[in-house]
């Protein structure tokens, strides 16, 4: 359903996001008298606006918007005080939604689209309608 992008571009991105997700998911099974002292999300920035992701989604991948970034996550209590650099992927429309509702992003997986955090605020929460008829199950 996504068009092709370049092959090497896709690998790297998706080991990103795959590494991004096993420090995330570590990070955060660490604990410290039974609760979490890791809070990082998978989150992406693009366009002054911050996407939090969302998974078995089924959508056509738009144009291309420009680039996206992936801040780092440094919360960890094991991280060293140490600065990690953002990373830059590529934004792309979603074919029929509004970028400011949602985005997809370069090598992620076929089934991964990124949303707005602002753009459930104010549906309690709630996926906006037009993210909500793209989940599988929905």
């Amino acid at each position: 359903m996504r068009t092709a992008v370049p092959v090497m571009r896709n690998a790297i991105l998706r080991a990103l996001v795959a590494a991004a997700t096993v420090a995330v998911s570590a990070a955060c099974a660490s604990s410290s008298g039974g609760e979490s002292e890791s809070s990082c999300e998978f989150r992406v920035e693009y366009d002054k606006r911050v996407y939090s992701d969302v998974a078995n989604a089924e959508f056509k991948l738009g144009k291309k918007l420009g680039t996206a970034v992936i801040p780092p996550c440094d919360d960890s209590p094991d991280d060293g005080d140490g600065q990690a650099s953002p990373d830059s992927t590529i934004a792309y429309e979603i074919e029929g939604v509004d970028s400011t509702l949602a985005i997809a992003l370069d090598g992620a997986p076929a089934d991964v689209l990124f949303v707005a955090v602002d753009s459930d605020s104010d549906s309690g929460g709630e996926l906006p309608p037009e993210i909500k008829k793209l989940i599988k199950g929905s």
